[in-house]
């Protein structure tokens, strides 16, 4: 696998990874809230161990392409949870603000 393939892969997964918190209701993708609906504190858990799982693949990836892995110091760390938040925001504006807003204007309609 070539580095640029690597580099878009591991994009992708944590776009994806980013916005399955706020995308589902189910905690952990598996279980149905109590309730229905999922607390935003485990959103957020859910979010953050879905951020280690994303450093966990890009770890392997790297193995996998450069056969060793680089020394990286908190900076890094900093500036990927940053890019992990800005990844998530399409999700979180789905769930806070554009779901509501698409109800409202396509009421369902009980029989």
């Amino acid at each position: 696998m070539s580095s640029g393939l690597a580099i878009a892969l591991l994009l992708v997964v944590a776009l994806v990874a980013a916005n399955l918190p706020w995308v589902s209701d189910r905690v952990g993708l598996v279980y149905r809230a109590p309730g229905g609906r999922k607390r935003e504190w485990v959103r957020l858990i859910e979010w953050s161990v879905l951020f280690g799982l994303v450093a966990l693949v890009g770890a392997g990836l790297e193995m996998r392409t450069q056969g060793q892995l680089q020394a990286q110091g908190w900076e890094f760390w900093v500036i990927g949870l940053c890019l992990f938040a800005v990844f998530a925001l399409p999700g979180f504006i789905y769930h806070h603000d554009l779901r509501r807003r698409l109800a409202k204007r396509h009421p369902r309609v009980s029989p």
